[in-house]
């Protein structure tokens, strides 16, 4: 299974939106391959907590193995990108980061990181202004760009390969811009973007 490195308060108005503080290095935390959920099979509500979030983001997929340097075209490193979702218990994360303890709970359960079909990077995507969105039973929560990003994927792939080598389909999820809200049983969410096709899942007990 893929090594899944997310990327935490990446886009301004999500940093604002939760009250958090704007970092000056990209925050990296992971999940396990487990966490995957394809398009075609719901999402199961998470029985270890009251408030299931949605966080809707641009994911690459990694084409070969090292470390990312300066010189490198972003093409020449990664083959795909899709967009998933993080999907995150808050009152489980806030009650874990009012303690001080680790995230896994509230982020890396079983299903946690639904993940749309991948498209092939080449040197045309423009990594820098690719337009991606949520909607909930129809409705739009979440837009964004990657232009918004604070930390663009040239520097998430520095970031990352500077403490983790780099291997072929590692997934590097972006960051989520802002409009997360809750979702519960019986909802139909839909994640689209300017690059793909759009990708639905249902939200099941």
């Amino acid at each position: 299974m893929p090594r899944i490195f997310c990327i935490g308060r990446n886009y301004l108005e999500h940093i604002e939106e939760l009250s958090n503080q704007r970092p000056t290095e990209p925050v990296i935390f992971m999940k396990p391959g487990s966490c995957l959920t394809p398009v075609g099979l719901p999402i199961t509500y998470p029985a270890h907590g009251n408030d299931l979030q949605h966080e809707v983001e641009i994911v690459y997929r990694v084409d070969k193995f090292g470390r990312f340097e300066n010189s490198m075209e972003l093409a020449d490193q990664l083959d795909g990108v899709t967009i998933g979702l993080d999907l995150t218990l808050r009152d489980a994360q806030f009650e874990l980061k009012k303690k001080g303890l680790p995230w896994e709970k509230a982020k890396a359960f079983d299903g946690s990181a639904p993940i749309g079909k991948f498209m092939p990077v080449d040197k045309t995507t423009r990594f820098d202004n690719l337009n991606f969105g949520c909607r909930v039973n129809g409705i739009e929560r979440q837009s964004g760009n990657s232009g918004l990003m604070i930390f663009s994927i040239a520097k998430l792939l520095k970031a990352i390969s500077r403490i983790w080598e780099l291997l072929p389909g590692d997934l590097i999820f972006t960051g989520t811009p802002a409009g997360v809200a809750s979702l519960e049983v019986g909802d139909e969410i839909e994640i689209f973007s300017d690059f793909t096709d759009s990708f639905r899942w249902s939200i099941v007990e």
